[in-house]
């Protein structure tokens, strides 16, 4: 029996729902990929064809929706990825700002805005454990989001092959990594006192308004925008500048850009952009369920997990 292909209908109704969902574009040229990709989910549902399934998604079961975006979505990280920017992080800003009492007596608040699989929020976590070996007054906590359960599911796991921390310095997997006591299995886990400064939750940055409380000191949203087109970008830009800090940072990747937008920032390094104080924007960050601040609820829930 033939594998069953996808139309030029569907295609086009699952590109435009993907597109508006998602803010990913589904040009014509990725229609193979897409329907390589969704036919794990017809094998896992027993579906024989694209039809079949496309109305079983557009019925809105928003559970299978998680499911579609999972696997068309890409997800690319390692630890360290970009590795000037936890250079400055760890030289430059953590040493200016916490000087200036970020982090002391409430915690430093960052933000890995597509965690993926956590590489870049344990990078992060790792760096400022390092930065609290010679600052013992500091504290921080680490929200991490994504969109695919999958990768968040990983992300809260906090075991990878070993391989994957081949960027780590031997020093810091020594601090910061633990081996599995199965040798042949080959794996390492973050250590449970780096883990509990972290929180995963599933968030869509296309949605208009996040279920966020805090202001971060610093966000990571790296090698996203580049997805997304200019309208998008200008939009979600303007969505984190509202969960900045005033004289907070945000972390691009290393295509990307905000010279073209009319946002409050200053740049201070090579796509390290800081907020300027004294400048407001329309609208502020709504009342949420998601609360990583010094309140400790949401944190203490997550290491009884753990």
């Amino acid at each position: 029996m033939p594998e069953a292909s996808l139309s030029d209908r569907q295609f086009q109704r699952l590109s435009a729902f993907i597109e508006g969902e998602v803010g990913i574009k589904m040009p014509p040229v990725k229609r193979i990929m897409l329907e390589g990709r969704l036919r794990k989910r017809l094998r896992a549902l027993s579906m024989s064809s694209f039809d079949e399934y496309v109305d079983y998604v557009f019925s809105r079961d928003d559970g299978e929706i998680v499911h579609m975006i999972d696997v068309v979505t890409t997800n690319k990280t390692d630890f360290f990825r970009e590795p000037e920017h936890f250079e400055y992080l760890s030289d430059t800003l953590l040493p200016r700002q916490v000087a200036q009492g970020w982090g002391i007596g409430s915690p430093f608040l960052a933000w890995s805005a597509a965690s993926s699989t956590g590489e870049e929020a344990y990078s992060l976590a790792v760096t400022f454990e390092e930065f609290r070996r010679t600052n013992s007054s500091f504290s921080y906590r680490i929200l991490g989001t994504d969109i695919s359960t999958a990768v968040l599911h990983t992300a809260e796991k906090a075991v990878y092959p070993a391989s994957r921390i081949q960027p780590v310095s031997q020093i810091l997997r020594k601090r910061y990594f633990l081996r599995s006591r199965d040798r042949a299995a080959d794996l390492v886990r973050v250590r449970p006192e780096v883990r509990q400064n972290l929180l995963f939750k599933r968030l869509n940055l296309m949605q208009e308004r996040y279920p966020l409380r805090d202001l971060f000191h610093v966000i990571f949203c790296r090698n996203v925008i580049i997805y997304f087109d200019r309208p998008r970008q200008e939009a979600l830009l303007r969505r984190l500048c509202n969960y900045l800090v005033p004289g907070g940072y945000l972390f691009l990747g290393h295509s990307e850009s905000m010279a073209s937008s009319n946002l409050p920032f200053e740049s201070v390094a090579p796509t390290v952009y800081r907020r300027l104080e004294g400048v407001a924007l329309d609208g502020s960050p709504p009342d949420g369920s998601a609360d990583v601040s010094s309140k400790q609820g949401v944190f203490s829930k997550q290491k009884e997990r753990w």
